[in-house]
């Protein structure tokens, strides 16, 4: 073995390190703070601390603490599938991240244009974070999705963008809109343009959050079944959740796995749809062809 390839392989195992250690880290610190109780508990995200602040005071909460640990495991992933990369693919990892790569660009070639190629990496990033982000619920650590906060986070910024690229248009064309087709219509027009980052959120937001508190249910019903059912056999098997064991794990391929997957391309998909169509491309393009005109004339 040469010093490349042993070079190699250790970045490698850094690098996995870097993706499983956040996740072993989140596990740990719940586990550490979470008190025991033989009840059933639904609540919202744990706050670890407060710092006081001019406005309100600063929260650091469970939510912010798993994501800026997905954060760091994406970071690991995505080191991971592109170190070694060559022009010519040598690597199952290279042939893997490309056919991705090519997939999302023709994700946003579909729906928003070639306009908006640059757009590639921000839509793959809110695919990735937001799938990553609900998944770790698989691993026993509560999803940042299920955080109207963090979730709301991400529609914001959308609808920030959407906005500056209605914006493109010119002013006066965007204020216009909303008085289209009557004027008595401004209000709802108003209220609609409002309701964009609301629907994006509570739709991504709800379902996740469905799927943590019915996936809590079902697990403790099954305890207490598994102990009714079960409970005269002698010794530790009476108290061992025999229908516990298992069970819970299918029902999370829905609620968790395929559930959190399509939330994540839903939430992509709204905004590349929600870009593309809110971009007035002839109001911008006559903007455009009017500055031509005043520089060609100056």
């Amino acid at each position: 073995m040469n010093n490349k390839s042993l070079r190699f392989k250790v970045v490698d195992w850094l690098l996995i390190a870097l993706i499983v250690l956040p996740l072993l880290a989140g596990i740990t610190l719940k586990v550490l703070t979470t008190p025991g109780s033989d009840s059933i508990e639904i609540t919202g995200a744990r706050v670890y601390a407060k710092f006081p602040m001019p406005l309100q005071e600063l929260v650091i909460s469970e939510s912010q603490i798993n994501s800026w640990l997905v954060l760091l495991s994406v970071l690991g992933v995505a080191l991971y599938l592109t170190h070694g990369l060559a022009i010519k693919p040598v690597t199952k990892r290279q042939i893997i991240t490309e056919w991705a790569v090519e997939k999302v660009e023709g994700l946003v070639s579909d729906n928003m244009g070639a306009r908006f190629m640059a757009y590639v990496p921000f839509i793959a990033s809110i695919m990735v974070i937001s799938a990553f982000s609900s998944l770790i619920s698989l691993v026993g650590l509560r999803p940042p999705t299920a955080d109207m906060n963090v979730v709301a986070g991400w529609a914001i910024l959308v609808f920030v963008i959407i906005t500056y690229y209605k914006l493109k248009g010119g002013l006066f064309p965007y204020v216009k809109g909303f008085f289209e087709p009557l004027p008595v219509f401004a209000p709802f027009n108003i209220i609609g343009e409002l309701a964009t980052p609301v629907s994006m959120s509570f739709r991504h937001y709800g379902n996740v959050l469905s799927g943590v508190v019915i996936s809590t249910l079902v697990s403790f019903a099954l305890q207490g079944l598994s102990k009714l059912v079960l409970g005269w056999l002698p010794g530790f098997l009476g108290d061992f959740p025999f229908l516990q064991a298992g069970l819970p794990a299918i029902l999370s391929l829905y609620l968790d796995v395929f559930s959190g997957l399509m939330q994540a391309f839903i939430f992509a998909m709204l905004t590349m749809l929600y870009i593309a169509t809110g971009f007035p491309e002839e109001d911008y393009e006559r903007r455009m062809a009017k500055k031509r005109a005043r520089k060609a004339a100056a």
